[in-house]
């Protein structure tokens, strides 16, 4: 919710709230004197509402709504909530002695100390029920909103997903390397079809689903490591491991991809072994990525060209992962280094 419609909501409530009390307080001091006149009242609200009040409310709104409210503490936020209501309290009746001695008169005789605290004390209390109130229906206007934005882009990173998954380059450079492959083996070219047809599946089937086994998702990577090593005489210039146990991990599916598919795109030689690292570790349900590649100085690496741009992917991760991941990029001495630690928790 916009600020200046925050603001106008506490401007709204405090006039009503004033307006509320100085129609009781006139109620109440029907009984006085004529010295007792408004502004007397006016005076007396200035430590019997602006203190208590204000202080209840705000401690409320910006403490124990989010301490206790928001995780369920009721209890201690009752609890706290009444231990500011009477302290606040036994301030203001303590300033109202103080200021209008003790022969201020209600209606029917003198008022105690103790109830006058007690009336101060209800009167604030209210006042941090109603800052609960407030509070909460702006946080919930606050989550709808965001959630309504979350849903929008992540239909935007959706279809750029999609777009970067049908990659033509990568499709049509495979195509032709199998089809070379197809006089030379045969039966190399066959499995390599396989391959990139089990790919092409996976890319209409098991991009549907929220999550995928992680194991699938490592299938993938393996085969499309295996089709772009067609294009090089180096077996080695990637090294991909995976420890850990991975059969009982989930993933939203391409969540890691895009990564890998930018260091094939940048790498500099493929005749360099360990020119791609890429790693996978699983540590109880933490899930551990990296993934590293050297470039040449004239080329520093990017996820913005036929793919995912970064901020497109770290608001992905976002949207999946909230408060459960760390995404490190660094770019140093012509090795682009990417880290991305998923908890499942």
């Amino acid at each position: 919710m916009r600020k200046s419609v925050i603001l106008v909501i506490h401007i709204g409530f405090w006039i009503s709230y004033l307006l509320l009390l100085f129609i009781i307080v006139k109620a109440a001091t029907q009984g006085f004197s004529s010295d007792f006149n408004f502004v007397y009242i006016i005076k007396l609200g200035i430590p019997f509402v602006i203190f208590p009040s204000f202080s209840v409310f705000y401690i409320s709104y910006f403490f124990l709504f989010p301490k206790y409210i928001q995780t369920r503490k009721i209890a201690l936020s009752f609890f706290f909530g009444s231990l500011i209501s009477v302290g606040s309290a036994i301030v203001a009746s303590l300033l109202i002695n103080l200021l209008f001695g003790t022969k201020m008169m209600f209606k029917g005789g003198y008022s105690s100390y103790i109830e006058e605290t007690v009336s101060i004390a209800l009167i604030g209390f209210a006042a941090g029920i109603m800052s609960i109130i407030i509070k909460g229906f702006i946080t919930w206007y606050d989550e709808i909103k965001v959630k309504e934005e979350l849903n929008f882009k992540n239909h935007q990173i959706e279809l750029a997903l999609v777009k970067s998954q049908l990659d033509p380059h990568f499709l049509f450079n495979t195509i032709n390397n199998i089809d070379v492959l197809i006089l030379k083996s045969p039966e190399l070219a066959s499995e390599y079809l396989n391959k990139l047809s089990d790919i092409l599946r996976f890319m209409l089937f098991e991009t549907k689903t929220e999550k995928i086994a992680l194991s699938k998702e490592i299938a993938y990577i393996e085969k499309y490591i295996a089709l772009q090593k067609i294009r090089t005489s180096n077996a080695h210039f990637v090294n991909f491991t995976v420890n850990g146990a991975t059969s009982n991990q989930k993933i939203p599916s391409m969540l890691i991809i895009p990564f890998i598919e930018n260091a094939f795109k940048h790498v500099s030689n493929k005749k360099t072994e360990n020119a791609i690292i890429i790693s996978l570790l699983v540590e109880g349900k933490t899930i551990v990525f990296e993934c590293e590649n050297k470039y040449n100085e004239n080329g520093k690496p990017t996820l913005e060209s036929n793919g995912l741009g970064n901020e497109l992917i770290a608001k992905r991760i976002e949207l999946l992962y909230p408060k459960k991941h760390t995404l490190a990029i660094t770019n140093q001495k012509n090795t682009y280094k990417v880290k991305l630690v998923l908890s499942n928790d």
